[in-house]
């Protein structure tokens, strides 16, 4: 019995070697950067490795394969004659004759053998590193790293094939595992998630910022027809009689070719009294200036555009150059999250 003994022990050693390369190699796949990142940043040593891997997933896929490959072409060599032998007196104690207890012996050690490699030394690891990434990449993925450094010169060598083969066919190897989700991801997650309870999205916020994101400046828009223009000579009392006619609280000024120069608040003319002052026009400096937009352009980008200028109203054009139309802050912000209302707003021209 004890001839043996080397056998099974091997046996049991060459799993769970097999299984820590299977555990390290979807580890570094399925951990996330967000959940090593911050144990990086604080100092751990694990952690800093575990990142130098995970940016370097194709070297650490190539030490992993290459660990699974030579433990599964060692395993059965080293175990089965042990499993065999063994299988072979229970046998040789039945009438059956010496070449049928040889097969039934090898058949059953190949099967036994088979069985602990997929699930001990295959599934188990796969699915603790798929439950538990960010801890499987913290312990697995550093003495990954030393065991690739330790034979680098083979496993860059294959590494360097594999990549090579790729670029035969017109593919890029990507060196970093990807760790980010794309805008539909996202979205898919959102909807998965509230389909099944776990997320609640009562005022559609969440699902209104995906929208957001599709919506170009022509979705949103107000088109100069349906504006209420002023000339950029209105006085003050021009001013307030189309807040008592209109009732809104800005308005588009425009210069002699009737195109939008700039606009007005109401409070922007509110201390301009004395009969003098409230005839006459508005002072040039307290036109408020427009910012500008493309109608094609990403609403998200004339978003940004306007929040650096300061700007709440922008000029629409089209690809000619021509207005035609105006897009006002808060018509943006109502994408998102929902109506906004002003106590001196219209529905178009706040």
């Amino acid at each position: 019995m004890s001839e043996y003994l080397p056998g099974i022990i091997w046996l049991v050693v060459l799993l769970i070697v097999n299984a820590f390369f299977v555990g390290a190699e979807f580890a570094v796949i399925s951990a996330r950067r967000s959940q090593i990142e911050p144990r990086a940043e604080a100092g751990s040593k694990a952690a800093k490795t575990t990142l130098w891997a995970m940016e370097h997933a194709t070297l650490m896929l190539a030490t992993s394969q290459l660990g699974i490959t030579v433990c599964s072409l060692v395993i059965l060599n080293v175990s089965e004659p042990a499993i065999h032998h063994l299988l072979e007196i229970p046998l040789g104690l039945t009438s059956l004759s010496g070449e049928a207890i040889g097969i039934i012996a090898f058949a059953t050690a190949l099967l036994l053998v088979t069985f602990l490699h997929v699930v001990f030394g295959e599934m188990v690891p796969k699915n603790i590193s798929f439950s538990v990434p960010t801890r499987a990449a913290l312990i697995l993925a550093p003495p990954l790293v030393l065991v690739a450094r330790i034979f680098k010169p083979v496993i860059w060598t294959l590494n360097g094939l594999a990549n090579g083969i790729l670029r035969l066919f017109k593919v890029e190897p990507k060196d970093e595992a990807t760790s980010a989700f794309t805008l539909d991801e996202v979205a898919n997650i959102v909807e998965q998630s509230t389909r099944d309870g776990v997320l609640e999205d009562t005022s559609g916020t969440l699902s209104k910022a995906f929208e957001f994101t599709a919506k170009t400046v022509a979705d949103v828009e107000v088109p100069i027809k349906d504006m209420v223009l002023m000339p950029d000579k209105s006085s003050p009392a021009d001013i307030q009689r189309a807040v008592a006619q209109h009732g809104y609280s800005r308005y588009i000024l425009t210069n002699e070719d009737a195109e939008p120069s700039g606009y007005l608040h109401l409070k922007d003319v509110m201390d301009l009294t004395g009969p003098a002052a409230f005839a006459e026009p508005v002072p040039a400096k307290r036109i408020r200036r427009l910012a500008s937009a493309y109608s094609g352009s990403d609403l998200e980008d004339a978003l940004a555009a306007m929040r650096r200028t300061g700007a709440h109203v922008a000029r629409v054009f089209d690809e000619a150059g021509t207005t035609t139309g105006v897009l006002f802050l808060e018509d943006i912000i109502e994408e998102l999250v929902g109506e906004v209302q002003d106590a001196t707003s219209g529905d178009q021209q706040p």
